[in-house]
């Protein structure tokens, strides 16, 4: 391993993220379209509002023992890179950069295109756009926010906050009004309809927590910015937690409320639960307040993957595993400018290329992958490395990586039972980074 981060006489990142900072992109980047959209998947596999909470419940724990755990990580490796550096560290480089070359082809660029994708078609609510208009509307945030990030990390954190902050304030105010203003006590709904068995419960359930997990991802964003986290080995476990804690309560919250206007019929047949929810808390003016709101999100969670998902592609090619133009450093404002514009032109071309749904499924595919890989380094680095300073220790180790580890798992192979096609087209992407790092590898080889 080559250290790139000192003495080489060349720009380097600063640090320049305080703790609100690194709290803001993580809850910035976990609210997205999910809490808009999942509610409807859940309350159709589970009919009943109780298990409805439980679920929303059940995915914040097992989120928040990744937070946990790969916090210890972040504390060790205060890093640009995140699960690249974690991966190269644990299992060598080989499997370092076939995450790296994921998150690029598949796993932050498909985010950040259909995040935008997104984005650009709530943003129909306002101004009619065509399909082709959505794609050119996509490609156009995708590239304002690949520029403001490009000025300077402060600058892209500025946004994320400001943008964060706005979606908790409108989200806080739908809650109250919803349960307090509108609301009546949570009943049984649908009670009637649960599945019969106890094995056709467990199935249900555990579709629903498939939809709720991808809800709550976004959570280990802070730790592809490591680098520049001032007091990291703080507040990058600090971040990791609280951000994931303080989401926890928001979709609860929010899950709580549209379950107090609307009934679990309703929200299982609904394309825009939130959007009906908003109708029955604020009238007739209901349904652009809710696409409002799902904008703010979109776009606060689009800021978020750009401004993280580049130190992946710095950090590898600082490694010489990737291109070197990507390692460059403004000099001024201290960004990896080129790493920066690859990604925003490959997403760009991935809303072309691509629909949300199948870039949707890529995503999880691939990454969960990782996620369980990334916190099995927890137990190898404990074994293999105990010399290693480790500012910050897993709570409830070995019990809580190896939970998470249980429902990584359980994603994966949940993907490849019930779409293969998309699956097996990860698993191809994943495996044509072989002759990548190969190439790479002889590239860098001293002559």
């Amino acid at each position: 391993m080559v250290d790139h981060t000192a003495g080489s006489g060349e720009p380097e990142l600063r640090r320049e993220l305080s703790l609100l900072d690194s709290t803001m992109i993580n809850v910035g980047s976990m609210i997205g379209s999910g809490i808009f959209l999942v509610p409807a998947t859940v309350a159709m596999y589970l009919p009943s509002s109780p298990l409805i909470i439980i679920v929303w419940v059940v995915g914040g724990i097992v989120s928040l023992f990744g937070a946990l755990s790969i916090a210890e990580l972040g504390a060790i490796y205060p890093k640009a890179g995140g699960q690249f550096v974690y991966l190269r560290e644990a299992y060598g480089p080989l499997w370092g950069f076939l995450y790296g070359w994921t998150a690029f082809t598949v796993i932050m660029c498909a985010a950040i295109s259909a995040v935008a994708v997104g984005f650009a078609t709530y943003l129909t609510s306002f101004i009619p756009l065509s399909e082709t208009g959505i794609k050119a509307v996509a490609i156009a945030s995708i590239m304002i926010l690949t520029g403001i990030n490009c000025f300077g990390i402060k600058l892209g954190a500025v946004i994320q906050n400001g943008l964060t902050l706005l979606k908790i304030a409108l989200l806080a105010i739908f809650a109250v009004m919803g349960i307090f203003v509108h609301g009546t006590p949570l009943p049984d709904q649908g009670a009637q309809s649960q599945p019969g068995s106890l094995s056709g419960m467990a199935g249900a359930f555990g579709l629903a927590l498939v939809a709720v997990l991808w809800s709550y991802d976004g959570w280990i964003e802070i730790t592809y910015v490591a680098g520049e986290v001032r007091n990291p080995r703080t507040s990058i476990p600090r971040s990791l937690i609280l951000s994931t804690l303080i989401v926890i309560l928001i979709y609860i919250l929010i899950n709580i409320t549209y379950l107090s206007v609307l009934p679990v019929a309703a929200i299982t047949g609904s394309a825009l639960v939130a959007a009906d929810a908003a109708k029955v808390i604020f009238g007739p003016g209901g349904m652009p307040i809710a696409a409002l709101c799902v904008i703010i999100a979109l776009l606060g969670t689009n800021n978020g993957f750009v401004l993280t998902g580049a130190r992946i592609y710095y950090a590898m090619a600082a490694d010489r595993l990737f291109f070197r133009a990507l390692a460059v450093i403004h000099p001024s404002y201290r960004t990896p400018v080129a790493s920066l514009l690859a990604q925003g032109i490959w997403a760009s071309l991935l809303v072309l290329t691509g629909t949300f749904n199948q870039l949707f499924t890529y995503v999880i595919f691939a990454s969960w992958i990782f996620y369980a890989m990334t916190a099995g380094a927890v137990m190898i680095l404990r074994k293999r490395s105990p010399e290693l300073e480790r500012p910050y220790k897993v709570w409830g180790y070995p019990v809580t990586p190896a939970v998470f580890i249980l429902f990584s798992l359980y994603l994966v192979f949940n993907t490849i039972i019930e779409d293969p096609r998309d699956a097996l087209i990860g698993t191809c992407i994943i495996l044509a980074g072989l002759p990548a790092y190969f190439f790479w590898r002889r590239k860098s080889a001293p002559r």
